[in-house]
Parts: C-alpha cells; structure tokens; sequence
C-alpha cells in the first residue's frame, strides 16, 4: 500500500480509546449529563425496588442512558439499547453494561415520582446557578398523539353491533360443532371458546366507556382524547409548559384538557412550588383566557397578559376588538385593566416576548428532538415520557449557558 495512507486495519484487536475524553473532548454533552446526575440525591430510586430478587442496573446508570437519550431525541427503548451497544458516548455512560429494552422500559415506567423529582432538582441546580429568571413566565400548550389507533374505538353502537356479531357467529359455530362428521369440525371448540370469551369482555368495555362519560374511547388506550391541533383531530394529550425569561422549563404537565383555560393557574402553582419563588409576569395565548384566570392571578398578585378572543384579533392588526357578549363580561374590572394593559405600547412589548419565550421550546421538543408521538399509554406514563423530554431540555440550556 501507498506510504501517503494513515494504517487501516479494522481487525485491531483494540477500536475504542483508552480515554473516552481524548476522542469526545473534555467539553462534550455526555460529560456534563454524568456530573449533574452524579450531583442528584437518588435515594427515591433507590427506595422504590425491595431487598429481594437479582441484581438490578444501578438507577444512576438508567437515569444518565435516558436522559442523554431524551437529549438526542431517542425515544424509543429498542433503539436506546442499540445505541447502549454501538455509541461511544452510551457505552460510556453505561459503564460497559448492555441493559436491554426489556430493562430500560421498566425503569421509565417504573419511576414516575422520582423522575419528577429529578426535574425539580435539575431546576434547582440551574437557581443555584443564577439561572430560571421569573420576571417574565410565558405558557404555552401543545397535542401530542397517543400511542394508540384512532381506529381501535369503542363507541355503544359499535360494542352493540359487536356483541350482536359475536353471538350469530357463536350459534353458527356451535350448529356446525354439532355436525356428524366430527373429523370435519375438528377444532372448532376452540373457535366458540375464543368467540366467548369475547363476547364476555364487552360488559366490561360497556361500563367503561359509560363511566368515561365520553361517546368514544381508545380500546388500547383509555386515558387518551380526541384533541384539535392544527393537523386537525388528533387521538392524544395535551401538554402544557411553563418557561422562564432565560428559556428554561419551569413547570410542566401533561393533561386531557381539549382547553387551555382550565390550566393556567395550575401551571402558575406549579411554576412557585417548583421554584420557590413568584413569577412578576405571566403571559399566555387567548386560548388560557377566562375572568376566573384574570381574578387568580390577581389574588397572587401576579401581573397576567391574557388576551380575550377580541382582544387577540386586535393585537395583530386586524380591528378594534369589540364587548363580549354585549358587553356582560367589560363590566368586570380585571378585564378592563387587563385591556387596558395590554393596548400600552409597553403592554403590547411584553405579549409580543411571549412567543420568543415558550414557543421555541416546543419547536425544540417537536422538530428537533421527535416529540410528535408519545410511546407509552395512559396519562401517568405519558407524563414520565414528557417529564424526561422537559429533563433533557433543561440540561441541554444548561450546558450551552455554564459552557
């Protein structure tokens, strides 16, 4: 071979690097995931699994995998354990270990409340930083699909129609059962007993979608709604964020309101428990508009900018906004206040913030980093996956500020 070529030899008995931060660099995002978790108190994991049984991966090993993963946009466990056993960067986080997808998945399933307890921690690492600034806190919400089929539903015509179904299939199977040729209907008992135990289950998916209160539910995932976005109706959740002036999440949830204006106080409670501390703004889409909003934030003393639907059509250029409900609602003078405020030219400066503020975070999760679907099912669990995504997103602002 030519002397101008590097050696190449891809059957050398060594590929990796003795020291991982000789190839990475001492700056990488992997290093910094390492020493903020290293920096957690995980005792709440460590308390959730008993004294028997085998030998378990270390909490802080699965905790670091995934939420470097959640970083990356991985979502997924299957594709997690590939990356555990093919990038640097993983491998280095799992010590060499090779947890399976069969493990990962349990302990993203398994740990809902100290997962929450991570985000509060990462928060208060950031705080202890000088970061997570309330002056101004923006809301903001968005539908994610589920993980279910919005062909899988169940509505009382169709269960009805189902039932009807599998009972003529049941008395045509039992008449062909009872044929005289037994060697042509061999097997056919087990058809019947499939058939019934069908038929037995409809009772129960009957008095679920009853006590739902809804006139169709997901058959694979009951918790999950119809929700309108943009792309139209999706079968999913909504969630909601609270972010701070400096683009940090400082409050968030995941929920099956088809609304936003049942959520902006919750949000804004959140928003203190987690920080400790009282934002002086808050501003959010007319979508979080109510009177009750108005007078909450209020009481907490809480300067809000919340546009009404008329408001908001003024706001961008398009008209004067005119009373609501001839003009029932402009007697209450929070709203008055809250017009007033936001026709200012400084008012106007602070709503216009709103969208730098919170509305990139959400292109972040979505478009960078795959958040359009959920994986898992049910609320709790859909709320583990976002809690992670919300994890990952404020390490990743934290690494680019403390760089």
């Amino acid at each position: 071979m030519s002397t101008r070529f590097l050696p190449y030899n891809p059957d050398q008995a060594y590929l990796l690097p003795p020291n991982v931060k000789d190839v990475l660099g001492e700056d990488h995002l992997v290093f910094f995931v390492h020493r903020v978790v290293e920096q957690l108190n995980l005792e709440e994991f460590v308390r959730a699994y008993s004294e028997e049984g085998g030998a378990l991966y270390a909490p802080e090993l699965m905790l670091k995998v995934w939420l470097y993963a959640y970083v990356l946009g991985v979502t997924s466990a299957r594709r997690l354990e590939q990356r555990i056993r093919e990038d640097l960067t993983f491998r280095y986080l799992a010590g060499g270990a090779t947890p399976d997808n069969w493990a990962l998945s349990a302990f993203r399933r398994r740990h809902g409340r100290a997962i929450n307890n991570v985000f509060t921690q990462v928060l208060e690492l950031a705080q202890s930083l000088g970061l997570v600034r309330l002056g101004h806190v923006a809301l903001d919400s968005t539908r994610v699909r589920g993980a279910a089929s919005r062909e899988r539903m169940d509505s009382e015509s169709k269960l009805r129609r189902e039932r009807a179904r599998l009972r003529r299939q049941i008395r045509r199977w039992q008449k062909a059962c009872d044929a005289d040729d037994p060697d042509e209907n061999a097997g056919m008992q087990v058809k019947v007993e499939e058939l019934e135990r069908r038929l037995e289950q409809i009772p129960r998916r009957l008095e679920r979608l009853r006590k739902s209160g809804l006139r169709q539910i997901s058959r694979s995932d009951p918790e999950s709604r119809f929700l309108r976005s943009r792309e139209g109706w999706q079968l999913g959740y909504s969630a909601e964020i609270a972010v701070s002036e400096d683009h940090l999440i400082v409050a968030q949830r995941v929920t099956q309101n088809s609304s936003d204006n049942a959520s902006l106080l919750p949000l804004v409670d959140e928003t203190v428990c987690q920080c400790r501390g009282k934002p002086q703004r808050v501003s959010a889409d007319t979508g979080f508009f109510s009177l009750a909003n108005l007078h909450g934030l209020r009481q907490r003393r809480i300067q809000g900018y919340v546009p009404d639907a008329n408001l908001s059509y003024e706001l961008k250029g398009q008209g004067k906004a005119q009373g609501i409900g001839k003009g029932r609602h402009l007697r209450d003078p929070e709203h008055r206040q809250m017009r007033r405020r936001l026709r200012s030219p400084a008012g106007q400066k602070i709503y216009r913030q709103r969208k730098a503020i919170v509305e990139p975070v959400f292109g972040v999760l979505k478009q960078q980093r795959g958040l359009r679907q959920f994986r898992l099912r049910g609320l709790d669990r859909v709320g583990i996956e976002f809690t992670l995504a919300a994890i990952g997103y404020n390490l990743s602002r934290l690494y680019h500020r403390t760089r």
